[in-house]
């Protein structure tokens, strides 16, 4: 049995890799990706090594430098993927195949990073104690009418600083301090856990409203452990006053080190083929970046919206004023 060159360097160190090989830093948790990477591996017998990096990536490839094993970086979040081009550690990809894939407004200008899914950050509530059309906007939440109502994961998460990037550029700073002290102050308890978390809180009564990202609910669905609780919210799409509903991406990049370049970028055009969107679609129930892609039975049955037009480029870029506001008003508190 062949012992992976990439396993090797993660032990000993940075080493040449095999051109059969594509390896990968990913934010995202392997059981996500590893059914995208097998199908891969099946029809182009490249093999794909997965090193899963919860924090530091940017930090890790800055030290690792030219050395490094990695060819190429999975993550999620606007922030996190600029963050990345920002270090200086990945390179552009020049992909004819990429640019018609994916919409210019889930790229990046320079082809740096690429976005292979979308998701919307939405509203959970209550079948039971939240009416239809009781919640429309994200501006809403910090109404009145919330006060002990609402769930959330903390406001630093980076989900939740996209989303308040997102009032800011909707609005202004001032409005979205006002709006994180309204939103915290309608809160039912402090914040804790993840989207899933707050389904359950629902589910248990501890609160009637929650934010979160739509395949979560998908994911929980097909756990015969938390299908309770999710059977018992409904998916709410709002809208900001003046645009549409919250997007977000998990993406991908090509490091400046990659040793396998030629494998990486075939691994990248297949992740945004026809095939690997699909995949993406039913496995994960993320919505698939590749405009004509059909979603999954599932996400098609929770209705149809309209995703906010703001450039991912220009919230990322507000997200240390969002994130500076956000510990201002002591949103964890």
């Amino acid at each position: 049995m062949r012992i992976s060159l990439f396993a090797l360097a993660m032990i000993c160190g940075a080493l040449p890799a095999w051109s059969d090989e594509v390896n990968i830093y990913s934010h995202r948790q392997p059981d996500l990706i590893e059914p995208l990477m097998a199908a891969f591996t099946a029809e182009t017998g490249i093999a794909v090594n997965i090193a899963f990096v919860d924090k530091g990536m940017a930090e890790r490839l800055v030290a690792e430098g030219d050395r490094s094993p990695a060819d190429l970086i999975l993550t999620v979040d606007i922030a996190r993927l600029t963050e990345i081009v920002a270090a200086g550690v990945t390179q552009p990809v020049d992909s004819a195949v990429l640019t018609a894939n994916v919409p210019a407004q889930y790229r990046d200008p320079g082809n740096e990073w690429f976005a292979l899914t979308t998701r919307a950050r939405i509203i959970y509530a209550s079948k039971d104690r939240v009416a239809a059309g009781e919640v429309t906007t994200y501006e809403d939440l910090a109404s009145d009418k919330w006060k002990g109502r609402i769930c959330t994961r903390s406001g630093t998460n980076d989900y939740n600083v996209a989303l308040s990037s997102a009032i800011m550029a909707h609005h202004d700073a001032l409005y979205t301090a006002n709006w994180l002290q309204g939103v915290k102050a309608n809160l039912a308890r402090k914040p804790e856990g993840g989207d899933r978390d707050q389904v359950k809180a629902i589910w248990a009564g501890e609160c009637d409203i929650a934010v979160g990202n739509t395949y979560y609910i998908g994911q929980m669905l097909a756990d015969p452990e938390q299908a309770e609780a999710a059977n018992a919210v409904s998916i709410v799409f709002p809208v900001f006053e003046n645009g549409g509903t919250h997007m977000n991406v998990s993406g991908i990049a090509m490091t400046k080190a990659a040793p396998n370049r030629e494998a990486a970028l075939k691994l990248m055009e297949w992740l945004a083929s026809d095939a690997a969107q699909q995949i993406y679609a039913e496995t994960n129930h993320e919505f698939p970046v590749k405009p004509g892609v059909a979603m999954s039975p599932l996400v098609q049955g929770w209705g149809t919206f309209t995703p906010d037009s703001l450039s991912l480029s220009d919230l990322a870029a507000l997200r240390p004023q969002a994130l500076s506001l956000i510990e201002t008003v002591d949103f964890d508190g």
